[in-house]
């Protein structure tokens, strides 16, 4: 085989290998939301651009991420842990910022993985960075708590 076909059949490989991974996406305890999703179950932001107000009634950690990015990759496990421990108490959605372009621009989303942080009440806050697992523990009982 020569090099321009082998780099198809690799090209063609890697896209079935992340279709495949999208749709095992879907029976993650994290939640995939296209923006549409995103507008449904967190905020409107094109009915009421002027204050962001939760449609949740738990709170909420919102994984804005790329699947080519490293640090993406190893806080996603520990997110998929954290939403089966914490099921029924938080939710905990991923967002493709490539996928999901519009989103990225609402949030000024220009470093990933950025975290949305949404309280019960609708207070909410973004943190850039993959923070470890007893952090984000933390930070998730005291969004229960409150």
């Amino acid at each position: 085989m020569n090099f321009k076909k082998i780099t198809i059949l690799a090209v063609l490989m890697m896209i079935t290998l992340g279709a495949a991974a999208q749709t095992k996406g879907n029976d993650k305890a994290t939640k995939y939301l296209t923006t549409t999703e995103f507008k449904e179950k967190v905020y409107d932001y094109k009915s009421n651009p002027e204050s962001f107000e939760y449609k949740g009634t738990l709170p909420a950690i919102v994984d804005f991420y790329a699947t080519w990015c490293r640090p993406c990759q190893a806080l996603s496990p520990v997110l998929e842990e954290l939403a089966k421990e914490y099921e029924g108490k938080i939710i905990i959605y991923k967002v493709d910022i490539d996928k999901e372009p519009e989103l990225s621009r609402i949030f000024g989303i220009t470093s990933i993985p950025t975290l949305l942080f949404i309280q019960k009440d609708g207070e909410a806050s973004l943190s850039v960075g993959a923070p470890g697992k007893e952090e984000l523990k933390r930070i998730i009982e005291d969004m229960i708590r409150q």
